[in-house]
C-alpha cells in the first residue's frame, strides 16, 4: 500500500482482502467471481456498495459471452468511450484488448481512444463506429444511419451498442472517480 494516505491499493480505492471482507461484500465478491471468473478493475471499487454490485455485475457479464455484438464490435465502443471520458487505466488495457483479443487494427485503436477519424471494411463494425461515434459527440442520430444501424445490427443490436455505451461511461466514470493509472495493478483480487 502506498505511503500517501490520498491513493490506496487501486488508485486512491483502498481494497479488502478478501478474507476480511464483510458477508456482504464477500457474496458480491463471489456473484462478481463466479460471473466473471474473476474481480478486475472496476469491480474492485464497486464491491465497495455490494447491492449496487450484484445488480450491475450481470450485464458487464452479459458483453462477455451473450451480446449479440461481436469481441471487435464491443471494442470499438469501448475504446470510444474509454477515449472520450480519459479513463486511463481502461484506455490502456483496452488497447491491448482490442488488438490482442478482438483483431482491432492498432492504428484503429488508437484513432478510437483518440478521437480520430477512422474507418471500418466490415460494415456491421463501421455502423458501430458511426452509430456510438454520433451518440457520444453528442449528435442527433439521423435517421440514415438508424437505418443502416438497424439493418446490419438488429434492433436488439441498437441496444446493445446503446446500453455498453452507458455501461462503459459507468466503468471510466468509477475509474476517473478514483484516479485509477494506466499502471494500476491489473491482477484480480486474489481467492
Amino acid at each position: 500500500m502506498s505511503a500517501n494516505p490520498d491513493f490506496g491499493t487501486f488508485g486512491r480505492y483502498r481494497e479488502t482482502p478478501v478474507d476480511e471482507m464483510p458477508r456482504d461484500m464477500k457474496v458480491a465478491y463471489d456473484v462478481t467471481t463466479k460471473l466473471r471468473g474473476m474481480v478486475p478493475g472496476p469491480h474492485k471499487i464497486w464491491l465497495a456498495n455490494p447491492k449496487l454490485s450484484q445488480t450491475i455485475v450481470p450485464t458487464g457479464a452479459y458483453f462477455q459471452t451473450e451480446s449479440t455484438l461481436t469481441k471487435s464490435e464491443i471494442e470499438i465502443v469501448t475504446n470510444l468511450i474509454n477515449g472520450k471520458w480519459c479513463a486511463a487505466y481502461g484506455n490502456y488495457e483496452h488497447e491491448m484488448i482490442g488488438q490482442f483479443l478482438a483483431g482491432v487494427a492498432p492504428e484503429k485503436v488508437q484513432a478510437l481512444i483518440a478521437g480520430l477519424p477512422t474507418s471500418f471494411d466490415d460494415p456491421r463494425e463501421q455502423a458501430v463506429y458511426e452509430l456510438t461515434t454520433a451518440l457520444i459527440t453528442p449528435r442527433v442520430v439521423p435517421l440514415g444511419l438508424y437505418r443502416r444501424a438497424q439493418d446490419l445490427l438488429g434492433d436488439a443490436g441498437v441496444v446493445d451498442v446503446t446500453v455498453l455505451i452507458g455501461w462503459f461511461t459507468g466503468v471510466s466514470m468509477t475509474l476517473a472517480a478514483y484516479d485509477v493509472p494506466a499502471n494500476a495493478d491489473m491482477t484480480a483480487l486474489p481467492q
